[in-house]
């Protein structure tokens, strides 16, 4: 796989390769895997919604038929968002970006219906946006060596004084 090579306004090289590669890959290899995971909360959110048991009156009770639409819709973006990671474009991270927030605020609201699931996903999607936040991989521009002055000889003379 080739690599270009371009200059940062810093004077840095940097390296931006056509393919995603290390951890994006695998943000996006989360990505696919969590929003077919939604995908299935979702469904079973709808399918079957007395299935999932509220522990408390919380502020923000939704349906639970409601949250599984909000789960399967959002876990097929994750999934499409997931796929667009592997061409390596920059909008693909944004999207992504974009989603996986969305994600974590939907869990954070899922928390009375099934909290260790939520806070499992919520820590997964903060990995997410790290990974997808990370940018390029930036090299410094390599420094000249400078040879060390010789050290002085044993029977050498210092050097005459500089006429005023």
């Amino acid at each position: 796989m080739g690599s270009s090579v371009s200059m940062s306004p810093g004077g840095a090289e940097t390296y931006r390769k056509p393919f995603a590669t290390g951890w994006t890959m695998f943000a996006g290899c989360l990505m696919i895997f969590g929003g077919l995971m939604a995908v299935f909360e979702g469904i079973s959110a709808i399918a079957n919604h007395t299935r999932y048991v509220i522990t408390g009156n919380y502020v923000y009770s939704f349906n639970v038929t409601g949250w599984g639409w909000f789960h399967l819709i959002l876990g097929i973006l994750i999934m499409l968002a997931g796929v667009a990671l592997f061409t390596g474009a920059v909008w693909a991270r944004v999207i992504g970006v974009v989603v996986v927030g969305f994600n974590m605020v939907v869990n954070f609201l899922w928390l009375p219906y099934y909290p260790v699931w939520a806070i499992v996903l919520i820590g997964v999607d903060v990995f997410i946006i790290w990974a997808l936040t990370a940018g390029t991989h930036r090299v410094e521009p390599p420094r000249e060596y400078v040879a060390p002055p010789p050290p002085p000889s044993a029977g050498a003379q210092p050097p005459p004084p500089p006429p005023h």
